[in-house]
This record gives C-alpha cells, sequence and structure tokens, in this order.
C-alpha cells in the first residue's frame, strides 16, 4: 500500500467531512511500531478505526468485525495494495503501542480547527474521569484522565493522565501549562479552589472561577460574611455592598429548580485570596411537583472577573455551562461510546480511545448534530452505502 492514502471521493461525501484531510493530518502521526512486519500505514489504520467509531463501533472486536464485514469495499475505496484489512489483533496493538493519546489528540483537534475553526470559545471546563474499562478485575483503580473541555464546543483541548500516586492537584497545573488561556474563564469544582491554581490562571492571562467549600475553610466564612446583612441600630445606617443579581428557572423531570445568584465585588480587598474581583452566592431551591417537599441548596465561590466582565448573570451562565462536561462529554463516552464497557489492556490504548471518543464527540457537534446516537445510526447506514458504490 502506497504511504500516501486517497479515499474514494463517494465515500467522502458521505462520511459528510473531507476524509482525505483527515488522513493527511493523520499523517503527522508518529508511528511508534517497529517498520519491520509494519503492514498497514497508520494513517489507514486510524482512518478505519474512525469509521467504523463514526458507525457506532466502538470495542475493538465490534471494529475489527466492521471492518472485516467491508473488506472488499474498503480495500477499493482507499486503494489498497494489500488485498485485507486490519485483524482485531492488529486493531488492539495499534491502540496500546503505535500511538499516543495526547498527540493523536492534538492533531485531531487541529484537523477540526483548520477545517471548521472555532477552539476560541471562552470558558475551558477543568474535570476530571475514571475509565472504568481499565480497572483490573477485583481492584478499585485504573486510569484517570483530567480534561480541559470547551463546553459552548463540545471540544476536548487536552488532557492528561493521572497517576495512580497522584491526584487532580498534581495534573491540573501541567493541564493548564498545554493551554492558551489569554482571556479565558476556567472553571472547576472546589477541588481546584487553591492559590497557586489561581495564580498560575492569572499569570496565563485568563481568569478563574472556583465554587469554595469547606476545603478552604477560612476562604468559605470569609465570603459568607459578605452576604450577612449589616447590624441596625438606631442612629446608624451602613451602605450595603454593591451587588448583581441573577435567577433562572427549570421545570423538568417532575421538579421545579429556582437558581439565584448574587454576586457582590471585593472593592475594599478584604479577602486575602489572588487576584479576586467578586464573591458569589448560589442558592437552589428545588421542589418535587409530586409531593411539594422543596430543598434548599448553598454554594458560595469567588472569581477574578471584575463586575463589568461578568455581573451576576454571566457568573451563572458560566457555573450553568460548567456542568456541560458532565452530559456534553462524560455520559456520551460513557454511555454512548461504550467506553466503560471497554477492556482496555494498558494506559497507552486507554488514552488513545478517550483522544478517539473525545474527536468522536467534537466533529459530531461541529457537524450540526446534537444527538450522538442519531449521528452514528445515520453515518452507519451512508458509509456502507457508499462503500458498496466505491
Amino acid at each position: 500500500m502506497a504511504h500516501h492514502i486517497t479515499l474514494d471521493e463517494s465515500v467522502v461525501a458521505a462520511a459528510g467531512f473531507d476524509v482525505n484531510e483527515l488522513l493527511e493530518q493523520l499523517e503527522a502521526v508518529t508511528d511508534r511500531r517497529h517498520a519491520q512486519g509494519v503492514r498497514y500505514p497508520l494513517p489507514f489504520l486510524l482512518a478505519v478505526i474512525i469509521l467504523a467509531k463514526l458507525a457506532g463501533q466502538h470495542r475493538p472486536s465490534a471494529i475489527a468485525q466492521w471492518v472485516k464485514a467491508r473488506q472488499v469495499q474498503l480495500v477499493t475505496a482507499f486503494n489498497c495494495q494489500r488485498q485485507t484489512v486490519p485483524s482485531l489483533n492488529t486493531i488492539r496493538r495499534v491502540l496500546s503501542e503505535a500511538v499516543a493519546g495526547s498527540e493523536l489528540l492534538t492533531i485531531l483537534n487541529r484537523f477540526l480547527h483548520e477545517t471548521y475553526g472555532g477552539q476560541q470559545s471562552e470558558q475551558v471546563t477543568l474535570d476530571g474521569k475514571t475509565l472504568r474499562g481499565t480497572i483490573p478485575r477485583g481492584g478499585s483503580q485504573g486510569e484517570h484522565l483530567l480534561t480541559a473541555f470547551l463546553p459552548a464546543e463540545r471540544i476536548v483541548l487536552s488532557q492528561v493522565g493521572v497517576g495512580a500516586k497522584e491526584n487532580e492537584l498534581v495534573a491540573a497545573p501541567k493541564l493548564l501549562a498545554n493551554l492558551d488561556l489569554q482571556e479565558r474563564v476556567v472553571t472547576g469544582d472546589a477541588l481546584f479552589t487553591q492559590r497557586k491554581l489561581s495564580v498560575q490562571v492569572l499569570a496565563g492571562g485568563g481568569h478563574y472561577l472556583w465554587p469554595v467549600k469547606d476545603n478552604q475553610q477560612h476562604l468559605r466564612q470569609d465570603v459568607g460574611l459578605y452576604f450577612v446583612p449589616p447590624r441596625k441600630a438606631p442612629g446608624w445606617y451602613t451602605q450595603p455592598l454593591p451587588q448583581t443579581v441573577a435567577q433562572t428557572v427549570d421545570k423538568a423531570h417532575g421538579r421545579l429548580e429556582v437558581r439565584t445568584l448574587t454576586a457582590v465585588a471585593d472593592e475594599t480587598g478584604f479577602l486575602d485570596w489572588p487576584g479576586v474581583r467578586q464573591v458569589f452566592r448560589l442558592v437552589r431551591r428545588t421542589t418535587c411537583l409530586m409531593t411539594a417537599a422543596m430543598t434548599v441548596d448553598e454554594v458560595y465561590g469567588v472569581t477574578s472577573l471584575p463586575p463589568e466582565r461578568a455581573a451576576a448573570t454571566q457568573l451563572l451562565h458560566f457555573i450553568r455551562q460548567h456542568w456541560q462536561i458532565e452530559n456534553g462529554l462524560h455520559y456520551r463516552r460513557d454511555v454512548t461510546l461504550q467506553e466503560d464497557g471497554t477492556k482496555m489492556a494498558n494506559r497507552q490504548q486507554a488514552q488513545a480511545m478517550a483522544a478517539l471518543n473525545n474527536f468522536i464527540i467534537g466533529l459530531v457537534a461541529r457537524l450540526g448534530f446534537t444527538n450522538l446516537a442519531y449521528a452514528q445510526r445515520l453515518f452507519d447506514a451512508k458509509i456502507t452505502l457508499a462503500l458498496a458504490r466505491a
């Protein structure tokens, strides 16, 4: 097979994106295999794996079966010199030995950026996820990845592995060091409410927005003071602190949820925290429509965003967008792309598979789909029909 591969145009059209451009980008992926015994070029292997995953096949065994069932058509469409297609063992070796997940994600993101633009949205969300398929039988620990995600675009900018003897706080500075933070807003859960991490974000030209909980007990107490009503006494008047308020109301799944965020500027520099400009309190009131039972939850937080850049409405938007990483990324990888149910033998395979899953989610979003499962069924039909015509 020639080193440079050109896919038949009918298949390119059916796929909905330029697979030939993707193949050109995949040429840049470092092939870690020994040259002796290599039967298939790496770009071809990665391309057929991506096509199979777009068509809804995610476990290596299912990918191999999908490829084998289309052997004649794939050989013709890719103008292959060899009349065979990669086996299950070849696909496993490619994912576990041939590529580095971090490099693969960078190159796939470059393809998305050069083809569709984007990757410039304001908010960057930090969150971690354990790949359950890497947890050995009888064990409790598997490969854990910390991810930087653009919720507005459903694009994973970068991800790093968290070592067995590390935690996300150790990995977070490495992850942020790989990113362009200029004018971006970094959000995370309370674990990331740390001085050093806040300084790193500010030094990179960005802003942070952190919740404050009991892991920062003194800071939590100080932030709470901004929302204590001033004492009233005859002859004394205390000017209220300038604040902005925003509220959202959502009714779904038998519940009514009202979120109210109050933001107060730290004009006096009372808080001993790097670069803080505002504090906020978010109150969630959730009512069960069947029983009328109500629960109330309060969350406090700090941000380096000044009021003129982000008042309460914008802060509430950032907080709600932050949790898009659960439904927009983690759930799709876990369930729709079957990541949790895919047994993976080693760390490199897990990171490579995660990079491919991130790409599938980002590509489908850039192609205008909101339902990933529907997009896969459509791709499966279109690609199979196009291969039959090739």
